[in-house]
């Protein structure tokens, strides 16, 4: 059997108020497999983007650790945690995270110029990229000068343009319309289907969650099947 793209084992993550100490993740253990599409459900609060952040290697569990592609990206160094990033991760969000001062391109091309890309080379993926989520024609814009629905799109490109093991993705078409969502989530799932990337999907979406390969809540601090 492969090796999971992403493995957790016994993530512990706790917060205080005052004198409460609260306990958002509790033991929690998960793997996924080169080209699986997971979701992760539970009610607000439950803790679903402080486990993306952990995966992710943004924040730090209080016990338990993370691989992705087999390296450990918790408690690994600042420069380790962006090189796994970097090479291994994408990162889809409910508010797009494009860098306003650039061009869509050069924000899809962004990732592979931080790898050391040459400018052309990038520029060259990055509209190929653009192509592929049908969005060549507004290259050359700035996200204000965008959609919705365009913004998001152009997000996906950027998260899948260095072909990641793994994307994680929080409330990825929380801001859109129904079309928009819709349209937005069949192309995460073309794209995952023809580069073998695998997702993780907080949502709410039940149209997503119908397309995934399998439905994890997250209740009480750990990962069940949802029933």
């Amino acid at each position: 059997m492969s090796e999971p793209v992403l493995s957790a084992q016994g993530l512990a993550k706790s917060f205080h108020q005052g004198d409460e100490r609260i306990d958002v993740l509790n033991g929690l253990n998960c793997a996924v497999a080169a080209g699986e599409r997971v979701a992760v459900v539970g009610r607000s609060g439950a803790g679903k983007s402080t486990l993306l952040h952990i995966l992710a290697g943004l924040d730090e569990p209080d016990g338990g650790e993370v691989r992705v592609a087999g390296s450990r990206i918790t408690r690994a160094s600042a420069g380790d945690r962006a090189r796994i990033r970097n090479r291994h991760m994408g990162f889809v969000y409910q508010l797009h995270h494009l860098l306003p001062e650039f061009t869509a391109l050069e924000n899809v091309a962004m990732p592979l110029r931080l790898r050391g890309a040459v400018a052309v080379e990038a520029r060259e993926q990055g509209l190929d990229m653009l192509r592929t989520v049908g969005l060549a024609n507004r290259a050359l814009h700035r996200p204000a000068q965008l959609s919705g629905g365009e913004r998001q799109r152009v997000a996906v490109a950027r998260a899948l343009i260095g072909r990641p093991d793994i994307v994680l993705a929080d409330e990825p078409t929380g801001n859109l319309d129904k079309d928009n969502a819709r349209q937005v989530f069949r192309l995460m799932c073309s794209l995952s289907d023809e580069t073998g990337t695998a997702f993780v999907l907080v949502t709410h979406d039940e149209h997503m969650i119908e397309s995934v390969h399998r439905v994890l809540k997250l209740d009480n601090g750990v990962l069940e099947a949802r029933k």
